[in-house]
């Protein structure tokens, strides 16, 4: 067993996490704002955020039903594949009627039917690396995990910047389906490391702040990606010969791939030493870009600033996926990763709503300067989350 779990190739078991990255890349990153602008029109920052919050509530609702039911199968032997390739399948079908949306109550309800599609598979599949990793490979294998999330944001990003309505909706489904096939061919060719009923999760304060600090984090994320596209919409010049979808675009691409080389360097470091460094890292360099993007008028400077902020975004997921991976008792993993997710799943509700009231509350909601107030929002909160992490004592950290 203990060579089987080393032996297990961690690239192919995060196969199905580029393809839902790809999803979002597209999705979150380019497409929901782009479609909200197309339906919506002078509306759509207000469509934008009540669509994010039905989608993310749907997404916390789903993973908190099917966790709990995936760990039951697991402790009688199930590899949780059927979660994976059911939650590939609805994806890949709402995934086409959103492109496919003529109206913005279609696109809620696509949108809607696209997060509980592919929350039946996230839930289970978070817990794959410690289902069949050993424990001294856990940060490499996370590595694997955070550049196959860099390497999805990327290429979804592409897409969205070249291709357009059914044709893109297509795409991303066969990448999806295509991911999905490999990981769970991968998945049946190993075997499962045992697990325990009684390893169960007792809560504690170690638990309830790493929760706290990854919500912080991710809350800055999502107000990051969710305002760049009018960010740069607004910052490029009247008359350009780039579109703000492709722009856009651009800048998911360089913040993606620069995450993917982030997390092959944070991979190492979090194995061996204590991930609070690695967090504080990583967390600290993408509050100052987004910080500095707040404050410059400079499109000759935002691509340095979005490929720097992306590589401490790839250190911070590679410490990310290793903290819950060694902390989370592996007999209700997805049941835990259900609640741990919540820390990503809640700050997709939450990031637009705190965006919109800020922005609402100083009368700049239809102001161009509206994404920057949001960039600077987005900066103190990532700030916040690589603090609260210190709460935390050293010896639950590091080899």
């Amino acid at each position: 067993m203990r060579a089987s779990v080393r032996s297990a190739n961690p690239a192919r078991l995060a196969a199905l996490w580029f393809g839902v990255q790809l999803v979002w890349g597209a999705i979150l990153g380019i497409s929901l704002q782009a479609r909200c602008a197309e339906l919506a029109g002078a509306g759509s920052l207000a469509a934008y955020g009540k669509i994010s919050f039905a989608g993310a509530l749907a997404a916390a609702i789903v993973q908190l039903v099917v966790g709990p039911w995936s760990d039951r199968l697991r402790l009688r032997g199930d590899s949780r594949a059927a979660f994976y390739a059911i939650g590939a399948a609805g994806g890949a079908c709402a995934v086409i009627a959103f492109y496919l949306a003529s109206s913005v109550a279609s696109l809620a309800i696509a949108f809607v039917a696209l997060q509980v599609a592919l929350n039946v598979a996230i839930g289970p599949y978070q817990a794959i690396l410690p289902d069949t990793i050993a424990d001294d490979r856990l940060g490499v294998a996370s590595g694997w995990m955070a550049a196959m999330q860099s390497g999805g944001n990327a290429a979804g990003a592409i897409l969205a910047s070249i291709l357009a309505g059914a044709r893109l909706g297509i795409a991303i489904a066969i990448v999806l389906l295509g991911a999905a096939a490999v990981t769970i061919a991968r998945l049946r060719a190993l075997p499962l490391r045992n697990v325990r009923e009684e390893e169960r999760l007792a809560f504690s304060r170690t638990l309830g702040d790493l929760f706290i600090s990854r919500a912080l984090f991710f809350l800055g994320f999502y107000t990051l990606l969710g305002y760049l596209f009018f960010y740069v919409r607004d910052l490029v010049p009247a008359g350009a010969h780039v579109a703000p979808t492709t722009a856009s675009g651009i800048c998911i691409l360089l913040f993606t791939l620069a995450g993917a080389l982030g997390a092959v360097l944070g991979a190492k470091p979090a194995d061996r030493i204590d991930e609070r460094v690695v967090v504080t890292l990583g967390g600290g360099i993408v509050a100052l870009c987004v910080a500095a993007l707040a404050a410059i008028h400079s499109l000759l400077a935002l691509p340095f600033a979005i490929a720097v902020a992306g590589a401490g975004w790839g250190v911070f997921i590679c410490a990310d996926w290793a903290f819950a991976c060694r902390l989370l008792p592996r007999a209700s993993l997805a049941t835990t990763m259900a609640v741990w997710n919540l820390a990503i799943v809640g700050p997709q509700m939450l990031a637009p709503i705190i965006a919109t009231l800020t922005l609402a509350h100083f009368k700049m909601l239809e102001s161009m300067a509206a994404p920057r107030l949001a960039f600077a929002i987005s900066a103190i909160e990532i700030l916040i989350g690589a603090a609260w992490i210190w709460r935390l004592p050293s010896r639950h950290h590091g080899k």
